[in-house]
């Protein structure tokens, strides 16, 4: 029995995790953040204070992590984790962990059995080129730096951290960079991906047009 697959990939404030929950509510499929869980490998990294770009020490992390997601929570060794992923120190550090091979050979490996036997919609940078090449449907999120940055500075701005405009666009730019030019799964668009520039999108704009194709309105 062949199950609804639908990817969604993307450069980091493209939209992508936003859009991917709502769909994902609005047709009653699961939803997977891959993002989160390279957040909690880095999350774990820094708190145990290893060098990054030691995969020895990345291996050794990811072997002795035991992570559990729920619809909204997301746990490492029984502790939540859902808010400590998404400090500023986690995302400007998760691109670094997320070039290591074995880290994204074992959540690829995670990604995909979640996969199995159920409806999905996964949102990352590599789902509709190495996690999901078979999807039925894939898209690719994109946006201009600046507005991705915003976006950024409004998330940072309600959970009572302080950042600057012009710094979020230098990272955000930086992040693009590492994850199009790692060697493993970089950040690249599937040739049969649905491009979707959600610059002057509002969020539900780029859920309607996704529904849509899903629902074979466009094509």
């Amino acid at each position: 029995m062949a199950y609804l697959q639908i990817a969604i990939d993307g450069p980091a404030g493209s939209g992508k995790s936003t859009v991917a929950k709502e769909i994902s509510k609005r047709l009653g499929i699961t939803y997977l953040d891959t993002g989160a869980m390279y957040r909690a490998v880095t999350l774990e990294a820094l708190n145990h204070k290893v060098d990054l770009h030691n995969p020895e020490a990345l291996k050794k992390i990811v072997n002795q992590m035991d992570l559990n997601m729920t619809v909204s929570k997301l746990y490492v060794n029984n502790i939540d984790v859902t808010d400590a992923i998404r400090t500023p120190e986690v995302t400007r550090n998760v691109s670094v962990v997320s070039m290591d091979a074995y880290v994204r050979s074992e959540m690829v490996k995670m990604q995909q059995k979640i996969a199995l036997g159920q409806a999905v919609i996964m949102d990352g940078r590599d789902i509709g080129t190495v996690v999901l090449p078979n999807a039925t449907y894939k898209f690719f999120l994109v946006a201009d730096p600046t507005e991705r940055a915003k976006r950024r500075l409004l998330e940072l701005k309600a959970k009572g951290f302080e950042a600057t405009l012009e710094a979020l666009v230098e990272e955000i730019i930086l992040r693009d960079e590492l994850d199009s030019n790692r060697e493993i799964s970089p950040l690249k668009k599937a040739e049969d991906a649905i491009e979707v520039d959600t610059t002057s999108y509002t969020i539900e704009e780029v859920v309607v047009l996704i529904l849509d194709y899903v629902k074979g309105v466009r094509k």
